[in-house]
């Protein structure tokens, strides 16, 4: 967890701060917390720590996890959060990243965030051939069959995994989706030692894709840097000749999360 809290000459924090630090520390360590592991931080009273969480649940910026103790962001908060980081200055750059990556691959690149249940497309450069697939920016594309879902679903635990996985509704899309659990955990697992993920027509017919992260400062999985291309102009072995430039477009989209 982060360690500057601010307080005023009392030493005290002052009230209009108190829930921002609370998101704050819940946004530093990544998975669900509890109020006494985020009160380990901020040492307010016990009722204060309770009231500070009740609230903004109750508003959905965070919500509460199946344990019924830890909490995670709620869907205000990723709204929240997605709204800033394409905020002009950084999106600007990120444009400029992700424009280049388009044009010396040739196809059309794609930013997306993991939301509760999907990918949402943050932002897209086009690719200039007029045979294009189109995803524009704001659709959620599932988990389980994607290159970015399946990279997002990497960066979890295996106990988050094994539950997500026990849990969700894996939708054959196309011949090729893996709707086994168990498989999926295999490729999950070969995605995790190679860096790098690869949708071979599971998501949709004629389509293929590869993906790498983007990671913040704590080297954890932010968003994911992907490209996507009819299979009528590239096969699978075609499209993994760019994953040189496609991770040093992520190194960069990266960086600017550090800023």
């Amino acid at each position: 967890m982060a360690e500057d809290v601010t307080s005023d000459e009392s030493g005290t924090i002052p009230t209009n701060l108190r829930l921002l630090l609370v998101l704050e520390e819940m946004a530093s360590v990544g998975v669900p917390v509890t109020p006494t592991d985020v009160n380990k931080i901020l040492g307010l009273p016990k009722p204060t720590i309770h009231r500070l969480f009740a609230t903004p649940e109750h508003e959905g910026f965070i919500q509460r996890e199946i344990d019924g103790r830890s909490y995670s962001p709620g869907r205000r908060a990723r709204s929240m959060s997605a709204g800033i980081l394409s905020s002009l200055r950084i999106r600007t750059a990120r444009t400029a990243v992700l424009a280049k990556l388009a044009d010396v691959i040739g196809e059309t690149c794609n930013i997306a965030l993991p939301d509760r249940d999907a990918m949402i497309y943050l932002d897209r450069i086009e690719t200039k051939w007029p045979l294009r697939i189109q995803l524009p920016i704001g659709s959620r594309v599932p988990f389980h069959c994607t290159a970015s879902g399946k990279l997002y679903l990497s960066s979890l635990n295996d106990r988050h995994l094994k539950s997500y996985l026990k849990s969700a509704t894996l939708a054959r899309r196309t011949h090729k989706t893996v709707t086994d659990p168990e498989l999926l955990m295999k490729e999950i697992a070969k995605i995790r030692e190679a860096g790098y993920s690869v949708d071979d027509e599971e998501f949709m017919d004629g389509m293929i894709a590869v993906g790498v992260a983007i990671r913040d400062s704590n080297d954890r999985l932010q968003s994911t840097l992907t490209f996507h291309a009819p299979t009528q102009r590239l096969d699978a072995a075609g499209a993994l000749k760019n994953l040189n430039d496609l991770r040093r477009a992520a190194q960069d989209l990266g960086e600017l999360l550090k800023e």
